[in-house]
């Protein structure tokens, strides 16, 4: 199960004709964008970062106007519990993409053994497609500005008005519809992943290493005051304090 019986890469190409295959296709965008036609009429849009999983022989085409660069592969018996084509986005620090690359490497070099690590890599894309797909229950806008979020909370320069207002949605809009599916605004949102990543630091092995300054800057703030009041206001101690193991609950 999950066997990769084939990988290959298109240069920049524009038009990919109607075809079919024996075997689940797996299609990596690594630039540009497009869209998957099928028999059925539905279309899948995708754009770089996304895998479009597409069943054994269902017919489809690959159109694009401004061209595309993928990875695709067949994968023999995936466990996939789907019976249509559908769409995934790759997570921020692109690990499918890495995942691809690897198993294109693996399967053209001339190496003894690779099916061993053929099929690890088997395993853990479809892990991956997975995974993704029980993540992608928000809209493409929402999804959008939490990739940016997720992509940029640890810099201390990084501005959320200015981000959201370079995304090509209305401001209000997108800011109501992410409130709407995320729960939570934004801003909420840029913090949770803030403080996330503080709680981490501070309660690391490691953590005397650092010093509040430190943790601050690279949890995105570069005010070490500020960081603490928001930290005390999430987690109702103290930096210092949470730092000596005396974390929330344990007042």
């Amino acid at each position: 199960m999950n066997s990769i019986v084939f990988v290959g890469e298109h240069a920049r190409t524009y038009d990919v004709r109607w075809h079919s295959h024996e075997h689940w296709e797996l299609v990596y965008c690594t630039a540009g964008e497009g869209a998957f036609q099928f028999e059925s009429g539905t279309i899948i849009n995708y754009r770089e970062g996304d895998t479009v999983a597409i069943p054994p022989r269902e017919i489809h085409s690959n159109v694009s106007q401004d061209g595309f660069t993928n990875i695709h592969m067949r994968m023999a018996e995936p466990a996939f519990p789907y019976r249509t084509a559908f769409r995934v986005s790759d997570d921020p620090e692109r690990h499918m993409r890495v995942a691809f690359e690897q198993a294109k490497y693996y399967f053209l070099a001339d190496i003894k053994h690779r099916e061993l690590v053929l099929s690890a890599l088997g395993d853990l894309i479809y892990s991956y497609t997975v995974v993704c797909r029980s993540n992608s229950e928000f809209s493409e806008p929402v999804e959008r500005l939490r990739n940016v979020i997720l992509r940029n909370y640890s810099r201390a320069d990084f501005v959320l008005e200015q981000a959201i207002r370079q995304l090509p949605f209305n401001y209000d809009y997108l800011r109501k519809l992410f409130k709407k599916e995320q729960g939570v605004t934004p801003l909420e949102y840029l913090t949770q992943q803030r403080m996330k990543k503080a709680e981490a630091m501070l309660t690391a092995m490691w953590s005397k290493d650092f010093s509040v300054s430190e943790v601050a800057q690279l949890c995105g703030y570069d005010d070490a005051l500020y960081f603490s009041r928001v930290f005390k206001k999430y987690f109702g101690v103290s930096p210092t304090y949470f730092a000596a193991g005396k974390g929330k609950g344990e007042l």
